[in-house]
């Protein structure tokens, strides 16, 4: 089974502490609403900082994670 980018964000944004599953579900469906509505695509990242719950910074570091994970 594969984990998409966006899930993969959410789950390491839980896992720092950064944000409440409760939270990255909400964002979900804002994305896929948006999505459906309006053909537009927003990353979880910034619907998360849209929202409020999570600080540039923070993002930063989940990609930053994102990325070493990728390379290894």
């Amino acid at each position: 089974m594969t984990i998409d980018k966006e899930m993969r964000f959410g789950v390491v944004a839980i896992n720092k502490g950064y944000v409440t599953p409760e939270q990255v579900i909400e964002a979900l469906n804002i994305q896929v609403k948006e999505d459906i509505s309006a053909g537009k695509h927003r990353k979880l990242g910034m619907i998360l900082l849209g929202q409020g719950y999570i600080i540039q910074s923070q993002i930063d570091e989940v990609l930053r994670e994102l990325k070493q994970q990728a390379g290894n």
